[in-house]
């Protein structure tokens, strides 16, 4: 059984129709990760000023601000921006993206972007990071990458990429990220940079993977009509690994950060 998918810009859109699914049922970030952007960085979260650009719901801002950073969001998705506000309404929230930041210049110690970046063009987005970073600010990019050397999640790829008709990251714009050239691929110049690579796992009920798994563009574009057979399937295949309802999945966050120059 295979799907076709509609383009990148429908892919970009698609998560406003399911912002609510997408905060109850995503991956969180683990606490390593952020002390991992201090490191690179060489300067705390703690008491920066910090935008969350594509901030989409909420999650990464949520643990910016635990981390006691000053923090604004970015995010162009009406859906979204509903649902960053019932979640967070004490945060500062603008309307924006990568490519046109509606930020000053030199207005932030830290830009994020916590599995958005890909929605950019790096030919405006670079320029418009360091553009609002401040001298000795940081760019950290991140992304939850499912850990395709677990045999189940690399069977269920599999089985997303065949019904689907192709690889995943493609399909939804944001590419393998197998190397940082790939990240800033467009982009006018290769800043310098670090990577990172993150492992943590979290366990929840299979309803909680279904939905986090259908929240992903490649689905929300398709509809649930479209998907319902496949879902169906897809509940068998993993009952039959845990057949006590509950799945641990397994990440790799890529980071990437990039002082400011």
């Amino acid at each position: 059984m295979t799907a076709n998918t509609p383009s990148h810009p429908d892919h970009a859109l698609s998560f406003n129709t399911a912002a609510a699914q997408y905060a109850q049922n995503r991956p969180s970030y683990p606490p390593t990760l952020f002390d991992t952007i201090e490191h690179a960085a060489a300067r705390p979260l703690k008491g920066s000023r910090i935008a969350d650009v594509g901030a989409g719901t909420g999650i990464a801002t949520t643990l910016l601000r635990a981390r006691d950073a000053d923090v604004i969001a970015v995010e162009p998705g009406d859906g979204m921006a509903t649902q960053f506000r019932r979640s967070l309404p004490d945060t500062p929230l603008v309307r924006g993206d990568g490519d046109a930041l509606p930020l000053a210049t030199a207005s932030v110690d830290f830009l994020t972007y916590a599995q958005s970046w890909h929605w950019t063009n790096p030919a405006r987005s670079l320029p418009e990071a360091m553009r609002v970073l401040r001298p000795a600010g940081a760019l950290a990019l991140w992304w939850n990458n499912p850990a395709l050397d677990i045999p189940w999640q690399a069977g269920q790829n599999r089985r997303v990429e065949e019904f689907i008709g192709g690889d995943v990251a493609e399909k939804r714009g944001s590419g393998r990220r197998a190397r940082t050239e790939d990240v800033f691929a467009r982009a006018p110049y290769m800043p310098v940079c670090t990577r990172h690579e993150i492992r943590w796992s979290r366990t929840v009920p299979l309803d909680t993977h279904l939905a986090n798994i259908s929240s992903h563009s490649v689905f929300l574009v398709l509809g649930e009509k479209a998907t319902a057979a496949f879902f169906a399937e897809e509940r068998a295949h993993l009952l039959r690994t845990f057949p006590d309802g509950q799945v641990e999945e397994s990440y790799e966050v890529v980071l990437i950060v990039a002082p400011a120059p």
